[in-house]
């Protein structure tokens, strides 16, 4: 068999390449479905993705493909309502521009901290970056533990960086300016979401390709980046011009050999997702999308509300714990984590003993978020420059290595396959 451009995985990356690719393609997917990490599952009238997706297209390409061939009455509009759920109060996301909803006590000690604090020009990592930029009140209540639980790493493993324009920067001057009217906005202040999931943006593009020219339940086994053959699980071999990556950059890199060293380097989290449904409405969060738990007491770091987002009454949410990259998340860990989950929401009023759970999923994605670090990246660059000469090409968030938005996933996939 032969092919122009073969493309390992049919998340969001590889369909929006195929998509725009004007040359013959052969998309290899492991799974029994498209979609990746953006696959939906609707059981018992709930609908959750694999984890909570939301759609902010900056991009009027993008935005027009997907909603002039769906249908208005199947997408909801929302300005997003996120919340820190901070000893058993709401505040405001971001934390550290909304300090002023503290308690007296607590907001003199973050204000104190904020104007004491020692900026530095070069910081050697991230808990250094956020000591030096909130000083320590806000890093120690809510930076450290919430990114501590998220990235389930120490921070100083991180780059200064290491969440670039999706981390909330704000200077003293405009947290105080905050405190009178809000005026801090995140990059994703407004979202768009498809009613049936995630997964209906994902058919608009699967739609668009040939359906003969996408392998399901097949995976790559060996790839002779010589001789540009790739042998695959059902036997065949593949003679290719450009290769495609999208599955994570340390699977793709075990599968060519050759990278020990550098995959020692590369490190990154794992999550366990919960989607639960319940038989009513949660009695605390009734207008909320998503909010944050940096206690440390509390399993899970963030939790979101599929039922805010789409009006609907009966509690369906999404959960996220997570995990190190060594640790195991077995059968026994998600029991255990599922009875612990149950009793941080009923403690923290998100639940009641008259609410009932009448589905609930668990899906482990690893990896999740992977741990950007100078030393590494600037690696994994001259690797990409070197393979690329090899007419081997490694994109999307995972294929890539990198912390971004599923748009600049499609971007970067659009602009590969134009210039291929």
């Amino acid at each position: 068999m032969k092919t122009t451009n073969l493309v390992i995985g049919a998340g969001i990356s590889g369909l929006t390449f195929a998509n725009y690719s004007k040359e013959d393609y052969l998309i290899v997917e492991k799974e029994d479905t498209v979609g990746g990490y953006c696959r939906t599952f609707k059981r018992n009238g709930y609908v959750w993705d694999f984890a909570g997706h939301f759609f902010h297209f900056n991009t009027e390409e993008f935005k027009k493909n997907f909603l002039e061939k769906m249908p208005k009455k199947d997408i909801v509009y929302n300005d997003k309502v996120t919340k820190i759920l901070y000893k058993g109060n709401f505040i405001d996301f971001p934390f550290q521009a909304n300090i002023h909803q503290l308690e007296k006590e607590e907001f003199i000690d973050c204000l104190y901290d904020l104007f004491q604090k020692e900026e530095k020009k070069k910081y050697d990592n991230f808990l250094d970056m956020l000591y030096g930029k909130f000083g320590e009140s806000i890093v120690e209540k809510f930076l450290k533990p919430y990114n501590e639980k998220l990235y389930a790493t120490d921070l100083r493993n991180l780059d200064v960086d290491a969440m670039g324009r999706f981390f909330p920067y704000a200077d003293k001057e405009a947290i105080i300016k905050n405190m009178k009217k809000n005026a801090i906005n995140s990059y994703n202040g407004s979202f768009l979401y498809p009613k049936n999931g995630a997964e209906s943006f994902i058919k608009i593009l699967y739609d668009n390709l040939d359906k003969s020219k996408v392998l399901l339940q097949t995976s790559v086994t060996k790839i002779d980046t010589k001789k540009k053959i790739a042998t695959l699980s059902n036997g065949e071999k593949v003679e290719y011009k450009h290769l495609i990556n999208t599955m994570p950059l340390n699977h793709f890199l075990e599968l060519i050999g050759g990278h020990k060293a550098l995959l020692k380097e590369m490190s990154y989290n794992k999550v366990l997702v919960f989607n639960l449904g319940f038989d009513k409405p949660s009695p605390l969060c009734k207008k909320e999308h998503w909010i944050y738990i940096p206690d440390k007491k509390c399993n899970y770091y963030r939790a979101g509300f599929y039922n805010n987002i789409l009006g609907d009454k009966k509690l369906s949410m999404y959960i996220e714990i997570g995990y190190g990259m060594n640790d195991v998340v077995d059968q026994k860990e998600i029991n255990k984590q599922l009875k612990a989950t149950l009793e941080n929401l009923k403690k923290s009023g998100i639940i009641n003993d008259d609410m009932k759970l009448v589905d609930h999923m668990a899906l482990v994605m690893d990896p999740a978020y992977v741990h950007i670090s100078t030393k590494t990246t600037k690696k994994i660059d001259e690797l990409k420059k070197d393979l690329s000469k090899s007419g081997i090409y490694t994109i999307g968030r995972y294929g890539a290595w990198i912390y971004n938005s599923m748009e600049d996933s499609m971007l970067k996939a659009k602009e590969l396959a134009e210039k291929l």
